[in-house]
C-alpha cells in the first residue's frame, strides 16, 4: 500500500530549485562574459525556431520524469536529484569562475508565428550568457539517464528508446534554437556522464564475487 502523498519520503529535497533559480537568475543578472563559446559547426546549424517547441518540452521532461520517479521508484529519483542538482550547481560554480557566453543567436526574423512568439519570451528571460556546460543538456541527460535504469523501464526497451530519444531531441533543439553552442551541449552531456559508473555499473552477483575471492 502506498503512503500518503505528505509521507512518501524525499519530496524536501525538490527545495534546492529554490537555491538553483535565485543563484540562476542572480548570475544571470550580473553575467560579464570573458569567454565567447564557439564551434566550426555552429555555423552550419541553421536557426529554425520551430525547435522551441521540443526545447520547452523540458519542462514536461522534467516535470513527468520526477513525478513518476518520487512516486514509484524512491532510489532512482535519489540518483536522479543527486547526479541532476550536483551537475547544476558545479555548472553554476563554473559560470562563476569562467563566466561566458554567445554570440551566434541571430537577429529577430520578425516571422510572425507561435514558435517565434514563444522563442521572444525565451530570448527576453533568458541571455545569452552562462551556457557552456548547457545546463539544458546537462539535466536532460541525468533524467534520461535515471528514467532507463528505473523499475518503471525494466524490461521495457520501448520506454528506454523513448528516454534518450526525448533528451537527445531537447539538446539538438538546442543548437537549432542558437541557445547553445555544440561545446555546450557536449560538455553538459559529459557532465551527466560522470554519474553513470558511480551510479549505474551493473553490480556483479554477491555468490560470484565470494566464488571468484575463494578461488584466488
Amino acid at each position: 500500500m502506498k503512503k500518503p502523498l505528505w509521507l512518501r519520503p524525499h519530496l524536501h529535497y525538490q527545495l534546492l530549485w529554490m537555491v538553483y533559480l535565485i543563484w540562476f537568475f542572480w548570475l544571470d543578472a550580473t553575467a560579464q562574459p570573458r569567454y565567447i563559446i564557439h564551434a566550426a559547426l555552429d555555423d552550419a546549424i541553421p536557426f529554425c525556431e520551430w525547435f522551441v517547441l521540443p526545447y520547452s518540452s523540458w519542462f514536461l521532461l522534467l516535470a513527468g520524469v520526477t513525478a513518476l520517479l518520487w512516486w514509484n521508484d524512491t532510489e532512482s529519483y535519489d540518483r536522479l536529484v543527486l547526479s541532476m542538482f550536483s551537475g547544476m550547481f558545479f555548472c553554476l560554480i563554473l559560470y562563476m569562475i569562467l563566466p561566458n557566453g554567445l554570440d551566434i543567436r541571430p537577429a529577430d526574423p520578425g516571422r510572425q508565428n507561435l514558435a517565434m512568439s514563444l522563442m521572444r519570451m525565451i530570448w527576453a528571460a533568458d541571455g545569452p550568457v552562462n551556457v557552456c556546460p548547457s545546463i539544458h543538456c546537462q539535466s536532460s541527460g541525468a533524467m534520461a539517464l535515471a528514467f532507463s535504469h528505473s523499475k518503471l523501464a525494466k524490461n521495457r526497451p520501448g520506454l528506454r528508446l523513448l528516454a534518450y530519444a526525448w533528451a537527445g531531441l531537447i539538446c539538438v533543439s538546442t543548437l537549432f534554437t542558437k541557445q547553445h553552442s555544440v561545446w555546450d551541449v557536449v560538455l553538459g552531456l559529459a557532465l551527466a556522464a560522470v554519474w553513470v559508473p558511480v551510479l549505474y555499473r551493473p553490480l556483479r552477483p554477491a555468490g560470484r564475487l565470494f566464488a571468484r575471492s575463494r578461488t584466488r
